[in-house]
């Protein structure tokens, strides 16, 4: 069974406050993308505390020349990229070491004007390879995640299910998987309950929210019921993340999300 994850900006308050909170409604891990600025051991007692989990941070530098290579603007579809790739994993797996996190997203970043699709698809799998064997030595995993481009990423280089997935296999290591967000596959490519069993050999981590919007299951198009129920019955046992954002108080949000698990 896959642990049903709330994201934190469901939350008021600093930071350290949060794990309490969603352990009242019945949470047992919570996502927490950006770690950079933040007290990572105080974070990490305030999980151990409310007797929860962070399911997964985002790769990210302290650097700010490393972070601008990684940024969408630039990304890893980009050869010169390498260096300040491998250098943002070590720092993310050095914050994910403290937090006792074992997931790590990463995203491609923007095509390249007028290179063709295959050289870039070549430079994302060269840089991800790269990093693997660090990932493997901490035991982490990097969840590679499609955005869609029609309206939140424009631009951006992996959208699809299938390329993720050729990726991944490229690739071809434990440590590596797809991050399937439905919201993003819903408005890039929809088929989700069929792309989410044909692939969950390849999924490591899951993100929901609705369309349109980007609010709670119910509040859109998506069949949630009908999605949950097929998570399940793949036997999917990783994180299912409530990465979007509310429309009513946070204890009925929670309380209708608990219902659509039954």
């Amino acid at each position: 069974m896959y642990t049903l994850t709330v994201h934190n900006s469901w939350f008021p308050g600093e930071e350290y406050d949060r794990p309490a909170q969603a352990a009242k409604l019945g949470f047992k891990a919570m996502e927490v993308l950006g770690w950079k600025g933040l007290d990572l051991p105080r974070l990490k007692k305030a999980y151990d505390d409310a007797g929860m989990v962070i399911s997964a941070i985002n790769f990210a530098s302290e650097d700010p020349e490393k972070q601008a290579k990684i940024a969408w603007t630039h990304g890893l579809v980009w050869d010169d990229t390498r260096d300040a790739f491998l250098g943002a994993i070590e720092e993310s797996i050095a914050a994910a070491k403290v937090l006792g996190v074992k997931n790590i997203v990463i995203t491609s970043g923007n095509e390249i004007p007028d290179v063709p699709r295959e050289t870039q698809h070549a430079s994302l799998v060269c840089n991800i390879r790269a990093a693997v064997p660090m990932c493997e030595a901490a035991g982490v995993t990097l969840q590679l995640e499609p955005l869609n481009r029609l309206i939140s990423h424009k631009g951006h280089y992996l959208n699809t299910t299938a390329e993720a997935v050729a990726v991944i296999r490229e690739i071809d290591s434990p440590n590596v998987r797809v991050l399937y967000d439905v919201f993003h596959q819903q408005i890039t490519e929809g088929n989700i309950i069929n792309n989410i069993r044909n692939n969950i050999a390849y999924i490591g981590h899951i993100h929901i929210g609705d369309v349109p919007g980007r609010k709670q299951p119910g509040t859109g198009e998506i069949n949630y019921p009908n999605v949950f129920r097929a998570i399940r019955e793949t036997g999917y046992s990783g994180f299912v993340v409530f990465e979007c954002g509310i429309t009513e108080d946070v204890e009925t949000v929670c309380r209708k999300m608990w219902a659509m698990q039954i």
